[in-house]
C-alpha cells in the first residue's frame, strides 16, 4: 500500500476548509464549486512548495507552509470564479 505524505492531507483540508469558506461567504452553491474545490486543493499544494522555496513563513506545521498555501488556494478559487463568470451562460435543456 503506498503512503500518503502528510502535505497531500494537509492540502485537502486546506483547500476543503477554503473552500467551505467560499461558499459561505458567497452563501450559495454553484456549479462550479467542485472546479474550485479540486484548484483550491492543487493550489494549496503548490503554495506550500512556493513557500518552502521562498522561506518567510511563521505559520508552518512540518514541511507545509500554511500561509502560502492558504493564499494559493484562494487565488486558485478566485481563478475559477473569474471564468465561470466569463463563460458565456448555458442555455436550458428542452
Amino acid at each position: 500500500m503506498p503512503e500518503i505524505g502528510p502535505a497531500l492531507v494537509l492540502a485537502l483540508i486546506t483547500g476543503t476548509f477554503h473552500t467551505a469558506l467560499y461558499v459561505l461567504i458567497r452563501n450559495r452553491l454553484e456549479r462550479h464549486v467542485a472546479v474550485a474545490w479540486v484548484a483550491a486543493i492543487v493550489g494549496a499544494l503548490a503554495g506550500s512548495a512556493l513557500g518552502g522555496r521562498v522561506g518567510g513563513d511563521p505559520l508552518r506545521v512540518g514541511d507545509f507552509n500554511v500561509l502560502w498555501a492558504s493564499a494559493a488556494a484562494w487565488g486558485a478559487i478566485g481563478v475559477v470564479s473569474l471564468v465561470s463568470l466569463l463563460a458565456p451562460p448555458r442555455s436550458p435543456r428542452r
